[in-house]
């Protein structure tokens, strides 16, 4: 399934509702799901982590949804040739981390 398709199959399921309850809302909904991945991530097994890791998606695409986002189309735009920054896969900008002192 492209993520375009997860898209639309969670507006076919969800969006009237989502629509009504408005982007705030939508949004308080989506960060208590991130929450619950943080939460999930630290201490629990890896069929939650995978729960709540598609719970977070679910809820992406659903406030992109609200916005008219065709969350596909501007992740490709965005990010599709590589990093928005250099333009290289993998990127070669950005942060350097300096090797910890072992001492």
């Amino acid at each position: 399934m492209t993520v375009q398709e997860f898209q639309r199959l969670i507006e076919r399921l969800y969006f009237e509702k989502d629509q009504g309850r408005g982007w705030q809302e939508t949004f308080i909904w989506f960060v208590e799901e991130v929450g619950e991945l943080g939460r999930a991530l630290r201490s629990e097994g890896r069929k939650e982590v995978e729960a709540e890791f598609a719970d977070v998606f679910a809820w992406l695409v659903t406030l992109a949804s609200i916005f008219e986002v065709d969350l596909e189309a501007v992740a490709q735009a965005k990010y599709g040739a590589g990093c928005p920054k250099c333009a290289k896969i993998p990127c070669v900008c950005g942060e350097r981390r300096e090797p910890k002192d072992e001492a």
